[in-house]
């Protein structure tokens, strides 16, 4: 595969839909820069957890708006994969923004796959992170996350990673950024 010109590629979904792992595959496939940048980082550069992140971005925006300035300015700066929970929605200027759709009950079983716990409490954990994260959204940005009909791909994230990577490629070389 050889890349025709540059290219950023937006990848939004809930926690659990693999937007990680899809990022950093596509990044690598691509052989450009992967930009996750989010809460979870943020907690471990502060020394707290992510739930303490949380907790105080409910009454402090700086959580939140410094881990989205910073995604979008490194976005900005060259090619890239930005993956992250509003990518699609902040980096406008994405070349192509692919939202990865999964079940509520699918996405708890994967983080309880990845982190262990308690399959209940990940559950109730996972929808007050939603909650959470759709009533900053709209406070910050005016962005309903829920609304994600303008973006170029839907993928179904009960695909493999693999699968998923391969229609993202497949669209961009429609688009003419890559050919095989």
């Amino acid at each position: 595969m050889k890349i025709l010109k540059d290219v950023r590629v937006a990848i939004s979904g809930k926690s659990g839909c693999g937007n990680t792992t899809v990022s950093t595959l596509l990044s690598q496939k691509l052989g450009v820069k992967l930009i996750n940048f989010t809460f979870r980082q943020l907690a471990a550069e502060k020394g707290m957890t992510l739930a303490e992140v949380i907790e105080n971005a409910k009454t402090d925006d700086s959580y939140d708006k410094a881990v989205d300035t910073r995604q979008v300015e490194m976005a900005r700066a060259e090619p890239c994969v930005l993956g992250s929970r509003l990518a699609v929605w902040m980096l406008k200027e994405a070349d192509l923004k692919v939202y990865l759709k999964l079940d509520d009950d699918i996405r708890a079983k994967r983080i309880f796959n990845r982190e262990g716990g308690d399959i209940e409490q990940i559950k109730s954990f996972t929808a007050m992170r939603d909650s959470e994260d759709s009533r900053r959204y709209m406070k910050l940005y005016g962005i309903d996350n829920n609304d994600y009909g303008f973006v170029d791909l839907v993928i179904d994230a009960t695909a493999t990673p693999d699968e998923i990577v391969e229609k993202i490629i497949s669209k961009l070389a429609d688009r003419g950024f890559v050919e095989f």
